[in-house]
Order: C-alpha cells, then sequence, then structure tokens
C-alpha cells in the first residue's frame, strides 16, 4: 500500500513538473482549467506564459480587480478572458504564436500549475 501512494503522489508531482499538454486548431479558442471551484476572497491569482514567464493577466480577489497585460507584440490583445470564480483562462481566436507553456498560480491557495499549448493550423 505503502509503494502505491508513493507512486501516487509521484504522477501529481510530475504533473506539477511537466503540466498539461493541451493542443487547439488555429482559431479555436481553448480553455485552461485551474481546477479551483472558487477563488479565495484574498487570493491573487497570476497567468504567465512562455520562457520569459510574462504576466499575461491578473484577478486580485480582495482588491475586486482583474488585469489584463499583454506581451510585447501585443499578441494576446482582445483575446484573453478569465473566469472571475475559478481563474480559467480562456484564449479566443488562437494563433499558432499562442503555443508554449502558460503557468496559474495563487498566493492564498499556493496552487502552481502548468499548462503546454500547441497550436496547429493550415
Amino acid at each position: 500500500m505503502k509503494k502505491i501512494s508513493l507512486f501516487f503522489m509521484f504522477v501529481f508531482f510530475l504533473e506539477g513538473v511537466f503540466g498539461e499538454s493541451v493542443s487547439v486548431m488555429k482559431g479555436d479558442s481553448v480553455t485552461l482549467n485551474t481546477g479551483l471551484s472558487e477563488i479565495q476572497k484574498d487570493d491573487v491569482l497570476e497567468w504567465r506564459f512562455g520562457a520569459e514567464r510574462l504576466r499575461i493577466a491578473r484577478i486580485n480577489k480582495a482588491a475586486g480587480t482583474t488585469t489584463y497585460d499583454d506581451v510585447p507584440g501585443g499578441n494576446f490583445k482582445d483575446r484573453l478572458k478569465l473566469d472571475v470564480q475559478t481563474g480559467s483562462l480562456t484564449i479566443m481566436n488562437s494563433r499558432t504564436t499562442d503555443s508554449g507553456e502558460y503557468e496559474v498560480t495563487t498566493t492564498f491557495t499556493s496552487l502552481k500549475k502548468t499548462f503546454s499549448v500547441t497550436v496547429s493550423g493550415l
């Protein structure tokens, strides 16, 4: 039983390290789910993109603010949508330049989750 528990702990650890792989067709929308049912009242949730981990979106629940930041070049302009209850991020009208690593973190609940997104198209 102990070996089984250790195995599952290792699998969950690997998911945190390597993240969840998500594929989407160019032009479609994709939602990256945090797995949270609700963001805590004092929590700050941030989404980051790319090797540089540039912040692209933020919810400060205590302040009641939702902020969208754009990466250099304006790649995400008007194409991101945050679910203010769960913190899940939707990327609309996906482009091949949206391919890469996305990371979501929270301060209060200590969530850290990564996604590897691949956008393919014609």
